[in-house]
């Protein structure tokens, strides 16, 4: 199993003396993470008016298998979104008007087991293929463009860094193209910013890097690491305005920071730790609301984050900006990767 790069404070790397300030400021808030859930009512999560679309590992119809299901804010009202014993769906994305989810499929074809890129209408309807052999698909800001990864191999693995090239398809027109930067190598969770511009996505074995989170240029070729400014471990997601991120720091921590371009360049600062479970259970998957106000997460114990791995004892939880979180699912079962759907609803 591939695990998250660690960092611990008597580790870090510092690539120059210009950074230590910053450093310095994250450390001094990381001790303010919350070690353990709030009760749900201390965050009004009902008055949240927005849904969360996950995958999960149970039984339908019969058998197990991975589907995709939303959710209010508060954990209710659960709907089955996939309903598909014979197709494993995971990785959900909504699209920023909510109208659609672009996910990946895990399908039989013939003796071989391939994994696709779909999108489909936000209540599971109208089901697209975009991509074969392809993963980790994401929304552009305009709604109708997908951007995903090419899988690396033509034998199927869960790596989630399995990866080369990023491509961009038109829904509209079911047209693809290639991303101008053709060293593209080794990227997951890739995040499209709101104004179109960059990328956001953690690089593992590829490009010159050993593990690191990067920017990069939607249509061009520069490529920014982000470890000089704290954002090491991986995951990264930016809020709906693009001015804030948020990544898993390690296995145990979640971080959010302000992401800017002041300098014409991609810079994090304000770096500090939301939420951190002091090695009890671990936290991945982070993702902000659209309103930034808060971020949803996975959480439970040891097991394989990777999309398609087995979490036992995995749930839903959303926090808010100053580390009060809680858990919205209660079953376990492997609930993960949870994305929030920008559509309001009636306040319930």
């Amino acid at each position: 199993m591939t695990r998250r790069m660690h960092t611990s404070r008597t580790r870090l790397y510092v690539p120059a003396m210009g950074t230590l300030l910053c450093l310095s400021l994250w450390l001094f808030a990381a001790g303010k993470g919350i070690c353990g859930p709030k009760a749900s009512s201390e965050l009004k999560l009902k008055e949240i008016p927005f849904k969360i679309v996950y995958e999960t590992y149970r039984n339908t119809n019969g058998k197990e298998n991975w589907e995709l299901y939303l959710i209010n804010a508060d954990g209710s009202n659960p709907v089955n979104l996939t309903n598909s014993p014979n197709v494993d769906e995971m990785y959900p994305h909504a699209s920023p008007d909510g109208r659609r989810i672009c996910f990946v499929a895990d399908e039989q074809i013939g003796r071989q087991k391939v994994r696709n890129v779909y999108y489909m209408n936000i209540d599971g309807s109208g089901r697209v293929k975009v991509a074969e052999n392809a993963r980790q698909a994401c929304w552009g800001p305009d709604g109708k463009t997908i951007a995903y990864l090419k899988g690396e191999f033509e034998r199927y693995t869960i790596k989630d860094f399995a990866t080369k090239g990023l491509f961009f398809y038109d829904i509209e027109t079911g047209k693809h193209r290639k991303h101008p930067n053709k060293n593209l190598h080794h990227l997951y969770n890739i995040c499209w910013s709101a104004a179109a511009d960059w990328f956001l996505a953690t690089v593992h074995g590829g490009m010159g890097f050993k593990h690191a989170n990067l920017a990069f240029e939607a249509n061009g070729t520069k490529v920014f690491d982000l470890t000089k400014y704290g954002v090491t471990g991986c995951r990264p997601d930016c809020s709906g305005d693009g001015n804030k991120i948020t990544w898993g720091l390690s296995d145990w921590d979640l971080c959010v920071g302000k992401f800017g371009l002041a300098s014409g360049a991609p810079r994090v600062t304000g770096v500090r730790k939301v939420v951190n479970c002091g090695k009890k259970d671990e936290v991945y998957h982070s993702d902000f609301s659209p309103d930034g106000r808060y971020i949803t997460f996975s959480h439970g114990p040891k097991a394989t984050e990777m999309v398609g791995g087995k979490a036992p004892g995995w749930n839903i939880c959303v926090s808010d900006m100053d580390g009060n979180w809680t858990v919205v699912t209660k079953d376990g079962n492997h609930n993960k990767e949870p994305d929030w759907v920008p559509i309001r609803t009636a306040r319930h």
